[in-house]
């Protein structure tokens, strides 16, 4: 009995802090870029505003908004590394088949 009354004060005198995502927050931002990216969309090209920087801030936001939803949605900040790793190899491994066949979709 005194071992488990021992190990009750042990717990009870550590400060158990844990990290809460905030989700509004991350949900506002989410928002925010999605109204970024259909403006961005709808406008019309031009000299002012050519296709490829369209094509680069809309990509852009989009890596920024799937960033976000791996961080706080995925819990992919609070985690350790190895499940980033983990997370992040598809993505590479993508990318690098892409560049890979893109040789043979010019012809």
């Amino acid at each position: 009995m005194d071992e488990v009354q021992r190990r009750k004060e042990h717990f009870q005198d550590e400060h158990v802090t844990t990290l809460h995502p905030n989700y509004m927050g991350v949900f506002w931002w989410l928002l925010a870029l999605t109204i970024l990216e259909l403006i961005c969309g709808s406008l019309p090209t031009g000299p002012k505003y050519p296709y490829f920087a369209k094509v680069v801030l809309l990509v852009g936001m989009a890596i920024s908004k799937a960033a976000l939803v791996a961080l706080y949605f995925m819990h992919l900040k609070f985690e350790v590394r190895t499940l980033g790793i983990i997370a992040l190899t598809p993505m590479i491994l993508c990318a690098f088949f892409l560049f890979m066949l893109m040789p043979d979709s010019t012809r």
